[in-house]
């Protein structure tokens, strides 16, 4: 089983200390982010760059994002620093904003599925942040679990998902944020909303007004994670219901059956339910570890209420969406 370390007063600089040296040796370290736990590994590291992609099981056409304390690193690890990379970075880093721009030599080519660009993150996670600027050296660093699974926002899940497959374990608690950053590609005209986030379009668009919405439809060639048309799914089956249809389909549901609620439904008696209430924000942050406690409860079925169809809830249903699809 993984080593973990569970940060707390005192011990920061062990933490920080271990965290460099295993990611140093070659090793995987899961470290906390404000988003998701990610799974790290020097990107300047071929062997290690591929014990990430076989830890996950991840296919090697979907690309990793790099890790940055700031940037200057993000600069030195760009083959160019578009302007609209510098606009985007002081307003948004560190913070959950991903720039996907032209790759540099230093990054291994597994690291971008071996296209012209990188993804690129400065994460607002204090720990983190001191451990990339110790190591000095870029990190690539997907979600710290099974590839198309839950993402990992607590410690607890990056350990029940890979075990032994990560060498270390930085537990700094709960993820704030709860769902990946937004990624915007900044390295053709005009720039380009690849996954939605929790720092909205109309928010990008404040600072780059030319932004366009984007599905990847067209390109053979993927420039960032969170394309695939199946992933965040839990073991249990999920179905997204209309607030009108949820006794209907908690009836038809093979059971055990869980229920994702915006507001509390006593009428309806299942196995296990939660209310993540009407706070897009709220509810992301609860997300993830709601769908983890629906597997750990046993659910064989989970119906989630569907959320708002209006901009502040786009990332959210992205995530839904896509845990919702057949696999």
């Amino acid at each position: 089983m993984a080593e973990v370390i569970e940060v707390g007063e005192g011990n920061g600089a062990e933490a920080i200390a271990r965290a460099v040296e295993v990611l140093a040796g070659g090793g995987l370290v899961a470290l906390p982010t404000e988003t998701v736990y990610g799974l790290a590994a020097c990107a300047d590291d071929e062997r290690a760059v591929a014990r990430i992609f076989a830890a996950k099981g991840r296919p090697s056409h979907n690309p990793l994002i790099v890790h940055v304390p700031d940037v200057g690193a993000a600069r030195a690890v760009a083959g160019t620093w578009p302007a609209a990379a510098d606009r985007m970075a002081r307003a948004f880093w560190p913070g959950p904003v991903t720039l996907v721009v032209p790759r540099g030599a230093s990054v291994v080519a597994a690291v971008a599925a071996g296209g012209p660009t990188v993804a690129l993150r400065a994460p607002a996670s204090a720990i983190t942040l001191a451990i990339l600027r110790r190591l000095g050296r870029p990190v690539a660093a997907p979600s710290a679990n099974r590839s198309q699974g839950v993402s990992p926002t607590r410690a607890e899940h990056v350990v029940s998902s890979l075990g032994a497959r990560v060498d270390l374990v930085i537990d700094a608690g709960p993820c704030a944020v709860g769902l990946e950053s937004a990624v915007v590609d900044v390295s053709r005209e005009p720039a380009r909303l690849l996954r939605p986030g929790t720092v909205d379009l109309e928010q990008l668009r404040a600072v780059l007004p030319e932004l366009v919405p984007y599905d990847g439809a067209g390109d053979a060639q993927r420039s960032s994670p969170g394309q695939d048309r199946r992933h965040y799914a839990p073991a249990a089956r999920l179905s997204l219901v209309e607030s009108v249809d949820l006794a209907d389909a908690a009836r038809r549901a093979p059971g055990p059956t869980g229920l994702l609620l915006l507001d509390a439904r006593p009428d309806l008696p299942v196995a296990w339910s939660q209310v993540l209430g009407r706070d897009p924000r709220h509810y992301a942050s609860g997300l993830f570890a709601a769908l983890w406690a629906a597997d750990a409860a046993g659910c064989r079925s989970l119906i989630v209420e569907l959320p708002p169809r209006s901009p502040a809830w786009s990332a959210v249903l992205d995530r839904l969406q896509r845990a919702a699809a057949p696999g």
